[in-house]
């Protein structure tokens, strides 16, 4: 089944938020998936990367009731979006973590820059750096620079600990993302959780199209990205 033939039966219960045991008492975002991709009802099929999932769930969970329908469209998208590439989930997780770096709250923001460090390190690892990734993080962490100056000194003390399976920490910090936007002081806190949706999905799209098997390639030594110059 693809993205591109499948659309939401009108007949399925609103999104809602939280886990619902059948689609009588609701269904959140990846329950909606699950259903029609024509899995065992879950809200973590196997139709969907779980980092991407992880966002979804999230965005879904965190976005107001008055607006969570407008997410409904996206939802034939994920399904097939899955990989087994590492990159992958480094991409997603960072492309999370750059999403709520500019309104996350100062304790938020220090973790999310030490993540952010963690997933450019590791996409160079992968062979799979390149330059434009490289200049929105440095672009992003001017935006705070106080975050991005701890995080730097804290990387250089304790190190780089190379992930032999990112999945776990990507999600982890997709998740603390997503958490990082819904509870910023920012008046348009749905309106940038559905685009980290848009912006996520998109990424899992172009990837998955255009992606070829990646051998790992450790560097010598993981080097720390610096902090922005200004």
């Amino acid at each position: 089944m693809t993205a591109s033939i499948v659309s939401p039966p009108s007949y399925l219960p609103t999104l809602s938020a939280g886990r619902h045991r059948t689609p009588k008492r609701g269904a959140c975002f990846m329950e909606y998936a699950s259903f029609l991709a024509g899995e065992r009802w879950s809200d973590h099929p196997s139709c969907t990367h779980p980092v991407l999932a992880a966002i979804a769930r999230g965005v879904n969970d965190l976005t107001s009731a008055s607006t969570r329908n407008e997410l409904a469209v996206h939802i034939p998208r994920v399904i097939g979006l899955r990989s087994e590439d590492p990159v992958l989930a480094l991409r997603l997780a960072l492309r999370a973590g750059l999403s709520a770096l500019p309104v996350a709250s100062m304790e938020r923001q220090r973790a999310l820059a030490v993540g952010v460090r963690h997933m450019l390190v590791e996409l160079d690892r992968y062979g799979a750096g390149d330059d434009a990734t490289r200049q929105e993080v440095a672009d992003v962490f001017a935006l705070v620079p106080d975050a991005d100056r701890w995080s730097y000194r804290f990387c250089l003390a304790v190190g780089h600990a190379e992930t032999r399976s990112p999945l776990r920490s990507c999600e982890a910090m997709a998740t603390v993302s997503v958490l990082g936007i819904a509870e910023a002081c920012v008046p348009d806190t749905d309106a940038r959780l559905r685009r980290l949706l848009e912006e996520s999905i998109g990424e899992a799209e172009r990837h998955i199209g255009t992606a070829a098997s990646v051998t790992p390639a450790p560097e010598p030594a993981a080097r720390i990205p610096e902090p922005a110059r200004r």
